[in-house]
């Protein structure tokens, strides 16, 4: 029954590490940039959705709207006027904007909200339903159903809509779909806005159950890079992919190692992936 257990556990952990891994995995796909502030702007969502329940009352769940709308300007943004700057540019300068923007925003939150750790409560904090005897977190539920929601909406959008194809095309081929009257650079802002806006609205909805500090992203920044990595960097079911695995193989080492080595079977498994596999488990799909 325990491994059962875990097997559920790490379902509802990977639906999550799916969305906000979503995010990094269309950043690199779209604009072809590896973006290693990509977990800050999961912290800046959850800062978010803190004052958001604080100051307006709002559960974190519905917070999770504000934060994803406010990342994605501030996205669109940081592109429009930063990223661009650098496309085109060596890797190195790409990667040191990145790392830039990651320094920037982490301190920037030290600075304004200081160190301390914050928390939200809610009515269902402490909930759980039982299903055949094993036990599931009512957090880690709804977190769960809103991240398939917010996956869900993803794949309709870049498969079943106008602006989609855009993507998939700008993906493909720059130069051709610039040709044929796309706006790439518009499509460049507004995936980077999505991606990250992705992420932050993940960052909202396991706040429930975690808290916030300035630190943070430092917890989800290699697990985000761990799971583009298993299912194909660019590859959006891929994320998906990757992520469930992920939550299922983090859960299930717990059940055989100490808690301060849960994550090397991860890492085993992830260099390994590297080291024959480096596509990921999945071939880049667009």
């Amino acid at each position: 029954m325990s491994f059962l257990q875990a097997i559920l556990d790490g379902l509802m952990l990977g639906g999550v590490y799916a969305v906000i891994s979503i995010g990094l995995t269309l950043v690199f796909g779209v604009v072809s940039i590896v973006n290693f502030a990509q977990a800050e702007f999961l912290m800046v969502g959850m800062y978010v959705a803190y004052f958001v329940w604080r100051y307006l009352g709002l559960d974190p769940i519905l917070g999770s709207l504000i934060s994803f709308a406010i990342v994605f300007i501030l996205g669109f943004l940081i592109q429009k006027w930063l990223i661009s700057r650098v496309l085109k540019a060596p890797e190195v300068a790409q990667i040191f904007l990145t790392v830039g923007i990651l320094i920037c925003l982490e301190n920037l939150a030290l600075i304004f909200f200081g160190s301390e750790y914050r928390s939200v409560q809610t009515p269902y904090q402490n909930e759980a339903l039982e299903f055949f005897g094993l036990i599931i977190s009512m957090p880690y539920l709804i977190a769960f159903i809103a991240s398939g929601i917010a996956g869900g909406f993803i794949w309709w959008v870049l498969t079943k809509t106008w602006w989609g194809r855009a993507v998939r095309a700008t993906a493909q081929n720059p130069m051709a779909a610039k040709l044929m009257g796309i706006n790439t650079d518009q499509v460049y802002r507004i995936a980077f806005g999505l991606g990250v806006g992705l992420t932050a609205f993940g960052g909202a909805i396991i706040l429930p159950y975690l808290t916030v500090s300035p630190s943070v992203g430092g917890q989800f920044g290699v697990l985000m890079f761990t799971v583009v990595v298993l299912g194909g960097l660019g590859n959006v079911l891929g994320a998906v992919v990757g992520g469930i695995a992920v939550g299922v193989i983090q859960s299930l080492s717990g059940l055989f190692l100490p808690i301060q080595l849960q994550n090397i079977a991860l890492f085993i498994i992830f260099i390994a992936t590297l080291a024959f596999r480096p596509e990921g488990l999945l071939r880049k799909s667009s």
